[in-house]
């Protein structure tokens, strides 16, 4: 059983569109209503296979740590009326993904492989293995795609294209730095480093808030830091919970992204692998038991829910 797809009704004026992993229903232009779907993508392309719980998930997480942020963002979230819903405010997207690495790994690594010493504008020193940390966590933005690939863009190309202002950008990497320190050190607290994640933002009323996932196992790869230091002394793999194994077999299996080229299937048994990784990380970087919720009457259950969740907040 899985979720794959949402088919909420509202009253009024109702936008909806699906990306990647949510389905998302905006309301009179004031908030939105997200479902976590079990729809699971990499190389910026959904896959075949759902994920049973990926939605559920990603959905708690994401709570888990819009709860750790008080303090130091504004964040849209409003309500957590179900284990697969989000309200928010609808905010204007920035569509900028905020990318900030701390160590040297997955797609940095893959650059710096090659030869390349600069991703995103960010000089990237020499001598350094797969999976060093930086000397200092570095901002590597990438567009906001909704179809096809993210690309990486420079600070200077995001004020140049007009995305974004000088200061608007200051406040933005400001906010992602701050936001990356404090996941780091929670994540510290579970015996996990946050290696790298990604950020996303928009304006509500010229103020601006993160929106969207954080600090989840499709933002972001974390590094068990028992061991860590001796397997990088030793040039051995770190051990890691993240989406980055199912990059792994993707590219294991021939697929990287390429246009034109179709992901390949997932076998059951690797499906049902994924899933308990996706738990075991929320149990791990939450500190907190994972309770499956029933799949039966799902479309059921979300519409109940998203309306009391609605008017618990007065919008109904």
């Amino acid at each position: 059983m899985y979720l794959k797809n949402s088919d909420l009704q509202f009253e009024g004026k109702v936008r909806k569109y699906s990306g990647k992993v949510r389905d998302t229903y905006i309301l009179n232009e004031q908030l939105i209503v997200m479902v976590a779907t079990d729809r699971i993508s990499a190389f910026d392309v959904i896959l075949p296979n759902p994920i049973p719980y990926k939605g559920q998930v990603l959905n708690q997480t994401a709570e888990y740590f819009h709860q750790q942020i008080e303090g130091i963002c504004p964040s849209y979230l409003l309500s957590v009326p179900d284990s697969n819903i989000s309200i928010g405010l609808f905010c204007e997207t920035i569509p900028i993904e905020m990318v900030v690495r701390g160590y040297l790994c997955g797609h940095a690594w893959r650059v710096y492989k090659s030869g390349k010493r600069e991703l995103c504008g960010v000089k990237l020193p020499e001598g350094m293995k797969e999976n060093d940390p930086f000397p200092v966590p570095i901002l590597t933005p990438a567009t906001k795609s909704t179809i096809g690939h993210d690309e990486d863009i420079s600070e200077m190309e995001i004020i140049k294209m007009g995305i974004l202002s000088s200061s608007e950008l200051e406040e933005l990497k400001y906010y992602a730095i701050s936001l990356y320190k404090k996941g780091l050190e929670i994540a510290k607290s579970k015996g996990l480093i946050l290696a790298d994640t990604k950020y996303e933002f928009g304006f509500y009323e010229n103020k601006v808030y993160l929106i969207d996932e954080i600090h989840t196992p499709d933002s972001s790869r974390y590094f068990y830091l028992d061991g860590f230091e001796e397997r990088q002394k030793k040039g051995e793999p770190q051990k890691q919970l993240s989406k980055e194994f199912v990059r792994e077999w993707l590219i294991s299996n021939g697929f990287q992204g390429q246009e034109g080229k179709e992901p390949p299937v997932m076998a059951d048994d690797f499906v049902e692998e994924v899933s308990e990784r996706y738990i075991h990380l929320y149990e791990t970087v939450t500190g907190q038991k994972f309770v499956k919720q029933s799949y039966d009457h799902i479309q059921e259950r979300l519409q109940q829910n998203a309306l009391k969740g609605l008017k618990e907040i007065g919008f109904l």
